[in-house]
């Protein structure tokens, strides 16, 4: 078994530092001499230190080992629970074909029990479904003719600037709290919806509508939408399910676009791990994973955008049930936001 140490900073010729100013991180103990990497001193590569404690001086740092022993109970409890899975873990995503052209007014949690059951996968309890905005939208009339749209002399300007239409700009803006972002040479318009979400146009777009001066909005209110979804669904199939609104967004720091949760019922969105223990005994101290992101962005694969598949069943996932769940823990705070 490995005996582990734990690295400390010093500043030379000083008193030990407050607990405050004291770094650490773990490295495996090595035969005699020890090579590494101090995070703080920023040693270079090869700089090695004597093992059993013996000092090195380097600039205005001392580091030096100290034997800190393993923690044999926390690490039992771990490979204990580990010992006890009786099952590999499974999550299978099931595409939902057989859905009609929403065109307004749609029973949708009626239409998914019933094309579900038609193509032999009847719903169960614990699934999760991941429903795409676009036939929410449909279904609740959020189709909005261009040609209906009067732009006002603000829309104008914007239109000018990022050479856009004016009738969408002056839709943008009716949708949202305020612009975020605005890049004229590209012609993009990153808003800020009135449900808080941060995206391309405030989530407006002509994809998969008829008609060429038709766009579709966001639903108004998507956990609503959610839980009646979730509601007529338990209703006539007899089964408690989660559902998720999806919809397609962009992301800051990388190329390429994911599908994100917008609209959320009967499951808790994130998973804390804050509190408890890795493989090797260590305290998580920030880790919360956006569980119902991760599932419409799994369940995109199956839906895809042009194979008239809207909805996906998520089955074998473990969520945290929750009736009075929605999408407004993955919404980060304004006051918390490093970028706006």
């Amino acid at each position: 078994m490995q005996n582990w140490f734990r690295i400390g900073a010093w500043r030379r010729n000083s008193r030990r530092s407050s607990p405050e100013e004291y770094s650490t991180m773990r490295v495996a103990r090595a035969p005699k001499w020890q090579a590494f990497w101090h995070p703080q001193a920023q040693l270079p590569k090869g700089v090695v230190c004597a093992h059993g404690g013996k000092p090195l001086y380097y600039l205005n740092h001392l580091t030096y080992l100290r034997a800190q022993p393993p923690n044999p109970s926390r690490r039992a409890d771990r490979k204990e629970a580990l010992a006890e899975m009786d099952h590999i873990p499974r999550i299978e995503t099931i595409g939902i074909i057989g859905m009609p052209e929403i065109t307004g007014g749609e029973d949708l949690g009626a239409l998914i029990a019933d094309a579900a059951q038609a193509q032999g996968t009847p719903l169960q309890d614990g699934d999760a479904l991941v429903v795409t905005q676009k036939i929410v939208s449909k279904a609740e009339f959020r189709l909005v003719d261009l040609n209906d749209v009067r732009p006002s002399a603000i829309a104008r300007n914007f239109a000018e600037l990022t050479r856009k239409d004016a009738r969408l700009v002056e839709l943008v803006l009716r949708e949202s709290r305020s612009v975020v972002r605005m890049d004229a040479e590209r012609g993009i318009i990153i808003a800020e919806t009135r449900h808080g979400f941060v995206c391309a146009n405030a989530g407006i777009d002509s994809s998969n509508v008829p008609g060429d001066d038709v766009v579709c909005l966001l639903p108004e209110d998507p956990d609503a939408s959610a839980r009646r979804i979730r509601n007529r669904i338990a209703r006539i199939a007899g089964v408690d399910v989660a559902v998720v609104i999806s919809d397609t967004f962009g992301r800051a720091w990388r190329e390429g676009h994911a599908n994100i949760a917008i609209g959320i019922a009967g499951m808790d969105p994130m998973v804390d791990y804050r509190g408890t223990l890795d493989v090797n005994g260590m305290e998580l101290k920030v880790t919360t994973i956006a569980a119902a992101d991760e599932l419409a962005a799994a369940a995109e694969l199956v839906t895809a955008k042009a194979i008239q598949v809207p909805v996906a069943v998520i089955r074998g996932y473990d969520y945290a049930k929750s009736d009075d769940a929605g999408v407004a823990p993955l919404i980060r705070d304004r006051a918390r936001d490093l970028f706006r």
